[in-house]
């Protein structure tokens, strides 16, 4: 399958990047090609620790065209965090990869494929007054996980209201825990009954329904 290809850039020595090598092939003109759209960008979750960046990009091929393929390592040990970032050459090619490879099942592992949030998104904050009614409580996060990851895992099993991992006030650094609200129960019960227990970047997620705040008496 032809491939096309981007402008090579740097990337960090921890995060290793595949840029699909049909440049040489091909010629000069393919450095011009139009950079995909973001929508093309889909995140891949619960990734084997053992799959690189060029075995995703090989795997995602039978999708279309691979522009970028990215495994997410850890800065500190240089072992991969479980998921990585995959940009297609075109949105249909994106829905094609998703639709192809979510819940895929790799050396015993069922990949999560979605689109990647994008930068600067944010979900909107529901009505207060049911705010809290289909809240899910998720603990052992890994510390580096954020909202769009919360976003990202939850939106499979249902509409995402509002996610968020709750941060330290004074060290600005994750507390562990965040809360998820889901567009109804039936979407709730859904995500925590596929969820708990699963692994994120090798930690088993707790998922539960989320306690209701207690009234203040003052």
């Amino acid at each position: 399958m032809a491939t096309s290809a981007m402008t090579l850039a740097m990337a960090a020595a921890t995060d290793a990047s595949l840029f699909h090598p049909a440049v040489a092939a091909s010629g000069g003109d393919a450095g011009y090609a139009a950079e995909p759209p973001e929508e093309a960008k889909v995140y891949v979750g619960n990734l084997p620790y053992d799959v690189d960046s060029e075995r995703l990009a090989q795997l995602f091929d039978q999708a279309g065209v691979v522009e970028v393929a990215e495994v997410i390592y850890n800065r500190e040990s240089g072992q991969s965090r479980g998921f990585g970032f995959v940009t297609m050459s075109t949105i249909e090619e994106a829905d094609k990869a998703i639709e192809t490879f979510n819940r895929y099942d790799i050396s015993g592992r069922l990949l999560n494929v979605n689109r990647a949030a994008q930068r600067g998104s944010r979900v909107e904050r529901p009505p207060r007054q049911f705010a809290s009614s289909f809240r899910a409580y998720v603990g052992n996060l890994p510390w580096q996980a954020e909202d769009s990851r919360l976003v990202q895992l939850f939106s499979e099993h249902g509409e995402v209201v509002n996610a968020t991992v709750v941060y330290d006030r004074e060290t600005g650094r994750s507390r562990g825990f965040g809360f998820v609200t889901m567009a109804s129960k039936e979407d709730l019960d859904s995500a925590i009954s596929a969820l708990d227990g699963q692994e994120m970047d090798g930690r088993p997620l707790r998922v539960n329904v989320a306690a209701e705040r207690p009234q203040r008496g003052f």
